[in-house]
């Protein structure tokens, strides 16, 4: 975004409890967590940086010639993770806008970690994130397929009312997969981490819902697919083909 600095931060920890040890985890030879550090170096939005819990991966991010930066093992969020490698990466301040690309990503195309910054060209958005509409008919009732309930604010572009793992909302019309990708900007950032678990936060076991309870806007751009989360053996099998054929 034009007049505004902006920093990619990828949280990536060891202690994942369906896949331990998955940011390391090779993909034709490269471990999974470079992978996400390529393409978001190809979004090229700005600077990217690791933030790890880890020694070995950060070894890992610094010998592939990326940047890391360690933080605290006790961080309950990934959010939480991602304010204290800000704080570490750009002490000074200097770039007022926060994109979170997650560390088991590994097929995310560059071209929508740039969409997650379109909508906060608009000065009202404090938060924005991305969605795919819904075609697998067995994902609008799956819980683990978090929907994003929105007004429609252009025709790539929703305003957040709800996030859920309910099929919602209810009639005829599309739904919409939410992905984990966020732009913050970075007063919103600071005033969220702030903020105690909200109730539907904690009924949903979804932490955006606590900006929204607070009265934080967050606004959706809308992408054609849902990238490959890598959480089990048969996603990282799954990324090893993509991977595969792309070459």
């Amino acid at each position: 975004m034009a007049g505004t600095d902006v920093i990619t931060i990828i949280p990536a920890r060891m202690a994942s409890t369906r896949l331990p040890g998955k940011p390391l985890a090779d993909i034709g030879g490269t471990p999974m967590i470079v992978h996400v550090l390529r393409r978001a170096e190809a979004a090229e939005t700005g600077p990217v940086v690791v933030a790890t819990d880890s020694e070995a991966i950060f070894a890992c991010v610094e010998k592939a010639g990326g940047r890391a930066v360690m933080t605290r093992a006790d961080h309950v969020s990934g959010s939480d993770r991602i304010d204290e490698a800000l704080t570490s990466a750009d002490p000074e301040g200097g770039c007022g806008i926060v994109l979170n690309v997650q560390g088991d990503l590994p097929t995310i195309d560059p071209g929508d970690i740039r969409a997650a910054l379109t909508p906060l060209a608009d000065p009202a958005v404090d938060i924005a994130t991305l969605a795919a509409e819904i075609v697998r008919p067995d994902e609008r009732t799956n819980p683990n397929v978090v929907k994003v309930v929105g007004s429609p604010v252009s025709a790539r572009r929703l305003r957040a009312l709800y996030f859920t793992r309910a099929t919602a909302p209810a009639g005829d019309g599309p739904l919409y997969h939410h992905i984990g990708l966020y732009a913050y900007r970075r007063a919103a950032l600071k005033r969220f981490v702030a903020l105690p678990p909200s109730p539907l936060e904690i009924r949903e076991k979804l932490e955006q819902l606590r900006a929204l309870e607070a009265g934080m806007r967050i606004d959706v751009a809308i992408v054609n697919g849902v990238p490959l989360g890598v959480d089990t053996e048969e996603d990282l099998e799954r990324a090893r083909a993509l991977i595969a054929r792309s070459r």
